[in-house]
């Protein structure tokens, strides 16, 4: 690949707020959640689950007093969770439950380092966030959604991604079902004639959002294995046949791809689990449901992207978390581009680049629609908009993609690769993957970061060459037309003489740009972006 041209000036225009804002969760740094375990009971009686959540605490500042948890409370409608009692080893704890958050008064203020176990009992008919109902089949089933911040509407916990933890889920149900979560299988127990206890173990901290749970009748098979990592389908029993072909590939082939270019995958087991929680896909770590239509027995071309991207995420979202809402494109926009990669490696750079176009139609109306919109928000208050279709997944895809043009190939894995190495189970910000690509390239990218990521607009060029066979040269003009946004960017131009193409790459960074090349002869062709490089639209003509 041809590295675009490089710039270190900073030239911004149009609206800009700086890196560094944060959503308007109110995090508690100095409260640390090590573990989750959750005891589950349901049932073919009522919808009402039973539930206990044992809580593992560690406190970074001596002097707290209080606990704030995330758990939806009971309704006008009925539905919601309802507080039996607070415990910490033999003693009651005073709380209070109230605009959906649970406030848990310690026993006595906290030392720095203190370890502390709260132990929560409740039960309710959860508003949303586990869903329970029949499956396509008419079965009844039992499904987690806990995108993004819904896991509070049926489990205690600090439901944001800046606290990662493990957990663990032991979940009673009627005999005649499978239970599947996150983590490794510890036990299955029949513990009456008709209820069977099952219990798995994440050891690897994740977010919230990612805690799975499904309780089902499940045909489940043992795919395959990789570097030790066991790949699981989980299909409703009459999908069995064509459940276990649809999921059979890609999984350990995008597994291997990402393992090799970005790092280490982090967790015990990979399942793909058919549900009815989901419309598409969602990256529950270890245990990633597909909506009740994804099994086809055709291995549709939009499934085998769906598997790719929900992948992906194992290693973007999941293990490297944003530590704010406002940097999600961490997430999306991240498993979107490394979607394509992937496609570039398996399938071909034709396959890659129809991808991109693809992308590009979809984020054009986008921002006509929505000219101011920025990847990464300010504040985010508003969960209905954290993630906002083609503003945060294309776009964000985009970003990347035009970042890999400009600093190259090399540094483009390499500054990858470490920031993955630094962060891989922890939480990280916008900022920190800049500071790693600069690192990687030697680049500064702070125009790049504040004009694709931190701004809106996209550019709309127009333009054209002309020819002047004295001089032996093409004058081309590219004008930017989009409004109220200037970009200074590296665009590629090809020109062909004689059968010969040779790329130039020219900075543009006003409203108009003329550039003199000199050429052997008069060109056939010169063609703007010949590569497919640069996230716009164009009007190039010969003049």
């Amino acid at each position: 690949m041809t590295k675009l041209l490089l710039f270190a000036a900073v030239f911004t225009a149009g609206p800009f707020f700086g890196p560094g804002t944060t959503d308007s969760y109110p995090k508690n740094p100095n409260i640390d959640a090590i573990n989750y375990a959750f005891d589950i009971l349901v049932s073919d009686a009522t919808d009402e689950i039973v539930g206990s959540a044992t809580i593992d605490l560690r406190f970074k500042v001596e002097g707290i007093e209080e606990v704030r948890l995330d758990l939806v409370a009971v309704g006008d409608d009925g539905r919601g969770m309802l507080v039996m009692g607070v415990a910490s080893g033999d003693g009651s704890l005073q709380y209070r439950h109230e605009n959906d958050a649970l406030f848990v008064r310690l026993a006595t203020p906290s030392a720095a380092g203190q370890r502390v176990a709260i132990r929560i009992d409740y039960r309710g008919v959860p508003v949303t966030g586990m869903i329970i109902g029949p499956n396509k089949h008419g079965d009844r089933t039992f499904f987690s959604d806990n995108w993004p911040n819904k896991a509070r509407n049926w489990l205690p916990t600090i439901d944001h991604p800046y606290d990662k933890a493990t957990s663990e889920f032991r979940v009673t149900a009627p005999n005649h079902y499978q239970v599947i979560s996150n983590g490794l299988l510890v036990e299955q127990t029949d513990v009456s004639d008709d209820m069977r206890l099952t219990h798995w173990k994440q050891s690897v901290p994740i977010a919230t959002w990612l805690y799975a749970l499904g309780v089902a009748r499940f045909a489940v098979q043992h795919v395959d294995d990789y570097r030790g990592v066991a790949i699981q389908t989980w299909v409703y029993r009459q999908d069995r046949d064509a459940g276990f072909y649809d999921f059979a590939v890609p999984t350990k082939q995008a597994m291997e791809f990402y393992g090799d270019m970005v790092g280490p995958y982090s967790y015990e087991k990979l399942a793909n689990v058919q549900s009815n929680s989901v419309g598409g896909g969602m990256e529950a770590a270890t245990a990633i449901f597909y909506g009740d239509n994804a099994v086809t027995g055709e291995r549709s071309v939009r499934w085998r992207n769906v598997i790719i991207h929900e992948v992906a995420h194992q290693w973007f979202g999941n293990a490297v978390t944003e530590y704010d809402w406002d940097d999600v494109w961490l997430s999306e926009g991240f498993a979107t581009y490394f979607t394509l990669l992937f496609i570039e490696h398996q399938y071909g750079r034709d396959e890659f680049v129809a991808g991109l176009k693809a992308s590009r139609e979809r984020i054009i109306p986008f921002m006509e629609e929505n000219p101011h919109y920025r990847i990464v928000h300010d504040d985010l208050d508003d969960m209905s908009q954290v993630t906002t279709g083609a503003g945060t997944y294309q776009k964000g895809s985009w970003v990347l993609h035009m970042l890999r043009g400009v600093v190259g190939e090399d540094a483009f894995w390499a500054g990858v690769q470490s920031y993955y190495g630094e962060f891989q189970d922890r939480n990280a910000t916008t900022a920190d993957f800049r500071r790693h690509m600069e690192e990687a390239s030697g680049i500064d990218l702070e125009t790049f970061f504040l004009q694709w990521l931190y701004s809106g607009g996209m550019l709309r060029l127009e333009g054209g060459w002309r020819y002047d066979a004295v001089s032996g040269t093409i004058d081309i003009d590219i004008d930017q037309a989009q409004d109220e946004y200037v970009f200074r960017m590296p665009v590629q131009v090809a020109i062909e003489v004689d059968g010969e193409r040779r790329i130039e790459t020219l900075q543009i960074d006003g409203v108009a740009d003329r550039f003199t090349v000199s050429v052997p002869g008069e060109p056939e062709a010169v063609t703007l972006d010949p590569d497919t490089w640069i996230l716009m639209t164009s009007e190039f003509v010969r003049r």
